[in-house]
């Protein structure tokens, strides 16, 4: 194990979390409450350690449309290494960095379900803050991110009421979504601050995220073509200073029993390729601005469930690398066993993986079903 760039940091930690689900069915199954609270306590974090409401709704369904009401979770986008267009709930960055995570997100949605596809109507009260690494965490920036000094283009700050609305339809063998998003962006910038009063100047630097108003469209788009998927997610903002466009591009190709004809393994093999793009540049608060992901997904198609995936994200500026391991294994009745290995190598001055270069890691985690 490394040591930590901050010696404040920790090394090896441990933590408990807790993620029960409830649902209750009503009236011949037209109506459902479902509830998912979640709680982490850890041992080194204090802001890893945390609770929130990650689903709290209501759930009407009649024929031809569906109203959800409380706090969900909506999940938009088909790329495997980043999705682009997932921009309802707001990242849960202490739970992991590789950003699949999030937090409930107060929410109204009415879906009207027709032939000619499905239009998703959201109206959002209220913001969630980015969670983000405390001083004594590891994968944070250096200096950290102070949440406290956290501001906003909305002079109701994180009261702002944001709206979105999305059609989705399956032609075929197209799946396509098309969204407008008008709101508080999920994505926050990021300045130097003083993290003392009245910004002191010996007071410590710290990172404060700004939270601006935007404009985003943009869709999202998957075509089976037999064994090898096309996928596309791609959205144009406005809003965070310049406007700017982003997108990725790549492809899953996935053979039933290609390791059983080859080496007599039951495992089905998929290959994997995404191209990111971003207009931004340098200026992007990440590492998806000119990078192309290669990967693989092994499934064992035994009764543990055994599951793999492995993939490199490469800085084709020559920024650096990122390889990500995660396998996932049932034993016993009620208990899965998932793996995470992440390493970081390679990152230049000014690439945003700088700041973890030194923070490779596996974890370990037990998961006990009731």
């Amino acid at each position: 194990m490394q040591s930590a760039a901050d010696p404040r940091q920790h090394g090896t930690q441990g933590s408990l979390a807790v993620q029960p689900e409830w649902s209750w069915v009503s009236n011949d199954g037209a109506d459902t409450i479902v509830f998912t609270p979640f709680l982490r306590v850890d041992q080194s974090d204090h802001r890893r350690t945390h609770g929130d409401v990650r689903e709290l709704l209501w759930i009407h369904a009649a024929e031809g449309w569906e109203l959800r009401t409380g706090v969900g979770k909506v999940f938009w986008g088909v790329a495997e290494s980043n999705h682009l267009v997932d921009i309802i709930n707001q990242t849960d960055l202490v739970e992991n960095p590789d950003t699949e995570d999030k937090l409930g997100q107060p929410m109204v949605n009415l879906a009207l379900i027709r032939e000619w596809g499905t239009m998703d109507f959201f109206i959002l009260p209220g913001f969630r803050a980015r969670t983000f690494p405390g001083v004594e965490g590891r994968l944070r920036t250096l200096p950290q991110v102070d949440t406290s000094s956290a501001s906003y283009e909305s002079a109701s700050e994180d009261k702002h009421v944001d709206f979105a609305l999305r059609y989705s339809h399956s032609v075929g063998d197209l799946e396509l979504g098309l969204h407008h998003f008008h709101g508080t962006s999920r994505e926050p910038e990021f300045g130097l601050a003083r993290n003392g009063a009245e910004g002191s100047p010996d007071a410590p630097l710290v990172i404060a995220p700004h939270y601006a108003i935007i404009d985003q469209t943009g869709l999202d788009a998957l075509y089976a073509w037999g064994d090898l998927s096309l996928k596309l997610e791609a959205f144009y903002r406005a809003g965070q200073q310049e406007d700017f466009a982003a997108a990725v591009a790549g492809f899953e190709y996935t053979r039933v029993g290609l390791l059983t004809e080859s080496f007599g393994l039951p495992w089905d093999l998929g290959l994997l390729a995404e191209y990111h793009t971003d207009e931004r540049g340098e200026n992007m608060p990440g590492p998806f601005n000119h990078d192309l992901f290669i990967g693989a997904r092994g499934s064992a198609n035994d009764a543990a469930d055994t599951r793999i995936l492995a993939g490199l994200v490469r800085d084709l500026g020559g920024g650096g690398n990122f390889l990500n391991i995660e396998a996932s294994r049932r034993f016993a009745e009620r208990w899965t066993l998932e793996t995470e290995l992440r390493v970081f190598w390679g990152t230049g001055e000014t690439d945003p993986l700088r700041f973890v270069e030194r923070d490779d890691y596996l974890q370990l985690t037990p998961n006990r079903y009731f």
